[in-house]
């Protein structure tokens, strides 16, 4: 008897084993297959998020896309974001559905659904939190995500006299990239009238995550795209900019040219020209705007213009210079001048006549009946364009005519040659300019510009240039 019985308990055992063994394997599968249908709603939302991504329209209506696909991956009723401002304030940008305001409604809310829809989406979408305030402003400063499953027994759930606002459950998130707060979704009360559950909560972390790796590379592709129309601006300027250097010279029996310029940007504010003003006489002149970029390009052509149309009325240099000065003294910012040599070159009388304002001095070299050469400077007062008003700028600047006669040479260059510097942070420097013409100032225009432009280079070295780098070399043949 205690046999059967010894064996009947073991049946029994048995039995309660492999049933239990059972409900442990079917609560796996069930726990496998709500894991699975959560990676299934993740991942059609990231399908969702991408597509927002690449629709590259506004924020908020990538936002309103990311609540769109929040509701129909968890089946809340409804869903907000509020998205976190430059002033550490907490704001919705998109809503979608009744979903309940965090702070009490104003008296008299219209009964019409459409009415009160529109009326709660604006109540929403200017709301402000602070952090810390309210459920909203909580989890964003603490960046964790609150499950308050049964919300009609939470104090610090905000409920309202409208039955279909009322609050049965709900979720917060943040919305982090790199532990960097970006956002704040909600979604409230499930559309099956239960409450959220835990795999609901672990679900809209899930998509919080999702939503914070979507918006980051939307920054970041809307920071590209902008660069790129950047870029494209740029170059265009870059090309314009190129356009306004001359690229051919007067024709002179006489006098020849060569010219260098290299921008230390894509666009720079360095200027050279050369030109005819009638069949005698040839004008030139070389600038340098205070700053780079393109403010200063446009500036360089605005004066490039004047410079052309003024040069063409008046025969002083020192006259060109006021005028374009009075042209222009009052449009330029007050942080921004220009520095300009402009020359004007009389074949017939041989001779050049300068005006400088604020510029470099140029280097003349002369070369003597004997054939030995010397080098000087040709000094001329004047301030800089836009720096003063003109019944200061015309007390200042002044004429200088020099004779330029067969075999002399000029060189006109920016502070970007002489400040070029080396390894040890030594600059090039006006005495080794000058030096360089010195020994080679017998050469043609073009010859001494090469000599001038290996000397910097070899000096330079792997340093690089630092700013715009502008020479115009002038031979009397």
């Amino acid at each position: 008897m205690s046999f059967f019985l010894g064996a009947l308990i073991g049946l029994f055992g048995m039995w309660l084993l492999y049933t239990g063994k059972r409900r442990h394997i079917k609560i796996i599968e069930e726990e496998k297959q709500l894991l699975q249908q959560e990676k299934q709603i993740v991942v059609e939302f990231m399908h969702n998020m991408v597509e927002a991504v690449a629709e590259g329209s506004d924020r908020a209506a990538m936002f309103q896309r990311i609540i769109h696909a929040a509701i129909l991956s968890t089946g809340a009723m409804s869903a907000c974001i509020f998205e976190k401002r430059d002033d550490d304030t907490l704001k919705g940008i998109a809503v979608e559905g009744l979903f309940p305001p965090q702070r009490k409604l104003p008296e008299g809310l219209s009964s019409k659904l459409a009415t009160r829809t529109h009326f709660l989406e604006n109540i929403l979408k200017s709301e402000s939190f602070k952090m810390g305030e309210g459920l909203i402003g909580q989890v964003a400063k603490s960046k964790r995500a609150q499950l308050i499953a049964d919300a009609a027994n939470d104090p610090r759930v905000i409920q309202h006299n409208d039955p279909a606002l009322k609050v049965r459950s709900i979720i917060i998130a943040p919305v982090l990239f790199q532990d960097e707060l970006i956002a704040v979704l909600a979604v409230a009360n499930p559309a099956d009238e239960l409450a959220f559950t835990n795999t609901d909560f672990s679900l809209v972390e899930s998509l919080a995550e999702q939503v914070g790796l979507a918006v980051h590379n939307s920054d970041a592709m809307q920071l590209q795209i902008e660069k790129n129309k950047l870029d494209l601006d740029i170059e265009l300027a870059s090309n314009i900019q190129g356009l306004l250097l001359p690229s051919k010279f007067p024709a002179s029996d006489k006098i020849e040219f060569a010219a260098h310029y290299t921008a230390a940007q894509k666009i720079g504010g360095d200027l050279y020209d050369v030109f005819a003003i009638d069949d005698n006489r040839i004008g030139l002149a070389i600038a340098d705007v205070s700053g780079k970029g393109i403010s200063a390009s446009i500036l360089m052509a605005i004066c490039q213009t004047n410079l052309r149309h003024i040069s063409r009325q008046l025969d002083s240099p020192s006259a060109v210079l006021s005028a374009i000065n009075a042209q222009m003294q009052s449009s330029m910012r007050r942080d921004m001048f220009i520095t300009i040599v402009y020359a004007i070159i009389d074949q017939t009388k041989q001779e050049i006549t300068f005006a400088r304002a604020g510029h470099e001095l140029p280097f003349f070299y002369h070369c003597a009946s004997d054939g030995t050469g010397s080098v000087e400077t040709i000094r001329s007062e004047g301030m800089a364009l836009g720096m003063v008003p003109p019944e200061i700028f015309d007390l200042t600047i002044q004429d200088k005519t020099v004779p330029f006669s067969k075999d002399d040479a000029l060189l006109l260059y920016t502070d970007g040659v002489t400040e070029s510097v080396n390894a040890g942070g030594e600059e090039y420097s006006g005495e080794r300019l000058l030096e360089t013409l010195k020994t080679h100032g017998n050469s043609s225009a073009q010859s001494l510009l090469n000599h001038v432009m290996d000397s910097v280079h070899r000096f330079s070295g792997d340093e690089g240039q630092l700013d715009d780098l502008t020479l115009i070399a002038i031979k009397h043949s």
